[in-house]
């Protein structure tokens, strides 16, 4: 369990966090809400279409600011763009501005550009608001534990959703995913979490979902553990496949119908088999992102230090097709592949492990799987024994044998633990000191943090008023901490080298 350092020091400052609430809206609310969803469409291409016109004609480029000169004085004339919030007008030309950012950069770099471009209603995401308490509010319900969420110029709607650190409130984000209304809230809160001591290191897959090597203080032998994979896509496929058949089916009768295949009328029946495939494709991805929090929750509760190798989805499901010179071979077996590896999120998960161990203030190694071959490499001698994919079994001449992913799980936790006492100067868990009558380790982050913060952790006093932070703190406490002796029962902060 996490100890609170003797000063009280939150384990991470403050950082901005995002929750999701489900809204519940009225039949009226709901229609203001797409409507209002209309209007910033219509506001996101009437600006695009300005910065075009401008470089077409003029070779001048439009910047935010000018565009939200330009925002002030459309509304005068417009009734329609001043029934909606000029700060949530605002948000959704900084979208624009941050989109063209982000095509200049690529153009810079020699990048597939990607220029923005005019979006239909149904394709816009949503629309944003700035000021808590003045554009928007969270409001608390009578005889309920969820909220209301008020929106200027919709309305009060009850939402249901729970943040994990509530704090402070910054912005509001408004969508609609599967076919139901969402508000993405962010919160600049201060994060914690429990927290272990032993050192797990853990190997992702298909096959299995997680394989770990978990070594807890005072045992010589990590013991080994695995979770399934759910296979989550693979257990809905069978009705995706039906349903896209029958929207398919009805998309070209549709377009025999009109004689033409962009633009032709949608029917009641083809829309709601739409929104039957989103809501359906909702559905697996909020059950696997439970899974993931949970699976990443526990590992981080039950550890001290986390140790994993640092994959590349993205290059790991590139196509097999090839080019029409070079066709590839095994194409739909490579397709397989790729949507079980999209489908385990080995990103997503990697980034909740480490966001998560950072809350709870441990140490998290990724090491570079080009260098180690984790899976390749023998952990009891390190030798390399090449495999091919459809090799699940570790053989080597020095007499390991185990799963393919089990060898990589310890030997990746041998190398984690060997980097530690590299980089540290000292074993994994570290020596156990006393400090104002309590237990610490060298790898409890509250003790490094204390003396970043300008903490003499053995007189118990405060060595500066002012706030320390990064790397301004890393040097300060660095110069004027002494290197240690030795341990003479009081704390030398040792392991200030070390950074999380």
């Amino acid at each position: 369990m996490m100890i609170a350092s003797p000063a009280g020091l939150p384990v991470l400052g403050p950082v901005e966090r995002k929750v999701t609430y489900r809204l519940y809206p009225s039949k009226t609310v709901r229609d203001e809400l797409f409507r209002t969803r209309w209007v910033h469409c219509f506001l996101w291409n009437l600006a695009l279409e300005e910065r075009r016109r401008a470089w077409k004609e003029e070779k001048r480029r439009i910047g935010f600011v000018e565009q939200c000169r330009w925002l002030t004085e459309l509304r005068s004339r417009s009734a329609l763009l001043a029934s909606i919030n000029a700060q949530s007008a605002q948000v959704t030309l900084k979208r624009l501005d941050l989109a063209f950012q982000a095509f200049f950069r690529r153009v810079r770099q020699g990048e597939k550009p990607g220029c923005p471009r005019f979006k239909q209603a149904g394709r816009f995401s949503g629309f944003g608001f700035k000021q808590h308490e003045g554009d928007w509010r969270l409001l608390a319900r009578e005889r309920s534990a969820h909220l209301k969420l008020r929106l200027s110029g919709i309305g009060e709607i009850p939402i249901r959703g729970k943040a994990r650190t509530p704090r402070e409130p910054r912005t509001c984000e408004i969508f609609l995913s599967g076919g139901r209304w969402h508000a993405s809230v962010t919160m600049r809160c201060r994060p914690a979490r429990e927290h272990g001591c032993g050192a797990e290191a853990f190997d992702l897959g298909t096959e299995r979902f997680l394989t770990s090597a978990r070594l807890e203080p005072g045992k010589s032998e990590p013991d080994v553990s695995e979770v399934a994979n759910p296979r989550h896509l693979r257990k809905a496929l069978k009705k995706l496949r039906k349903l896209g058949r029958t929207i398919s089916r009805k998309m070209e009768a549709a377009i025999r119908k009109h004689g033409k295949r962009k633009g032709f009328r949608i029917s009641k029946r083809l829309r709601k088999q739409y929104e039957l495939l989103a809501r359906m494709h909702a559905k697996v991805a909020n059950v696997r992102k439970d899974f993931l929090h949970k699976q990443s929750a526990a590992m981080v509760r039950r550890s001290g230090l986390l140790i994993t190798e640092e994959l590349e989805p993205k290059r790991m499901t590139a196509s097999a097709r090839g080019s029409r010179e070079n066709p590839g071979k095994r194409v739909r077996q490579k397709a397989g592949l790729n949507r079980e590896i999209l489908d385990a999120s080995f990103g997503a998960f990697g980034a909740m492990v480490g966001y998560k161990a950072e809350e709870a203030g441990i140490g998290y190694l990724e090491a570079q799987a080009r260098t180690l071959k984790p899976s390749q490499r023998c952990h009891r001698c390190g030798g390399v024994v090449k495999k091919t994919l459809g090799d699940r079994w570790h053989g080597c001449a020095c007499g390991a044998s185990c799963h393919r992913d089990e060898n990589s799980a310890l030997g990746l936790l041998d190398w984690g633990l060997a980097k530690w006492e590299k980089d540290h100067g000292f074993a994994f868990p570290g020596p156990k000191v006393v400090v104002c009558g309590k237990e610490w380790t060298g790898t409890d982050p509250c003790v490094e943090r204390e003396a970043l913060a300008g903490w003499n952790l053995a007189a118990g006093w405060k060595s500066a008023s002012r706030a320390y932070s990064g790397e301004t703190a890393r040097r300060e406490a660095r110069n004027s901490i002494p290197e240690p002796s030795g341990l003479d029962g009081v704390v030398h902060c040792f392991f200030l080298k070390s950074s999380f």
